[in-house]
């Protein structure tokens, strides 16, 4: 009886101790398993904040509201770009206009010189030839070329007529004669010199047309 009970002790003690082991394995086990999720959560959670921290930051600086002095120099720049832009195309308008005036007013000059011009070239035509080498006559060419020579630095030049064709642009035709010798349309002769300012007709020539 005595080995019997002892055996028994021992056994109930082994088990006791077995269920021992395993319950330390599974708290063990478990406390793992709880720290792993822990730390799992804590990682989660610091992504989370990180997150929301950029996103507040992102957002906060959309709402952040300007200062009153960066306004106030905003305003003043555009202003100013504004004004500088302004007299810009003040200034441009203002120098075609005065050239446009210049233009017109050189022209309206060069209109008044063209007759002098033309009496000049008929007092010139009508010097007889035996006079063409007398000190007047040759005072009077001289002062002819000196004007021809202003005028063409100026910017006049005579409008070619004589052997071209026909052209309404330059010419004006007031006569018109067959002559077999010259093509269609062809300028036979001039009576009047046309002359340009810069591109621009002054005056036309006045000229005969053939055919």
């Amino acid at each position: 009886m005595k080995g019997r009970t002892l055996s028994s002790v021992e056994d109930r003690i082994e088990e006791e101790l077995v269920e021992e082991a395993l319950k330390e394995d599974a708290e063990s086990s478990l406390e793992k398993e709880i720290e792993k999720e822990i730390a799992q959560n804590s990682v989660s959670q610091e992504e989370t904040e990180e997150a929301e921290e950029e996103k507040k930051g992102f957002f906060g600086k959309k709402k952040e509201k300007k200062d009153s002095k960066d306004l106030k120099i905003e305003e003043l720049t555009d202003r100013l770009q504004r004004t500088m832009a302004e007299f810009d195309n003040y200034r441009k308008r203002t120098e075609k206009e005065k050239s446009a005036m210049f233009e017109i007013g050189a022209k309206d000059i060069i209109e008044k010189i063209l007759p002098v011009v033309d009496n000049f070239e008929r007092g010139l035509a009508a010097v007889p030839e035996e006079e063409k080498e007398s000190a007047f006559a040759d005072g009077m060419e001289k002062i002819y070329r000196q004007l021809m020579k202003t005028l063409e630095d100026a910017g006049v030049k005579a409008i070619e007529a004589v052997g071209q064709p026909f052209d309404p642009n330059f010419h004006n035709a007031v006569m018109h004669i067959e002559d077999e010798n010259l093509g269609e349309n062809i300028v036979a002769q001039e009576l009047q010199k046309g002359y340009t300012y810069k591109d621009t007709v002054v005056r036309h020539s006045m000229v005969q047309v053939a055919n």
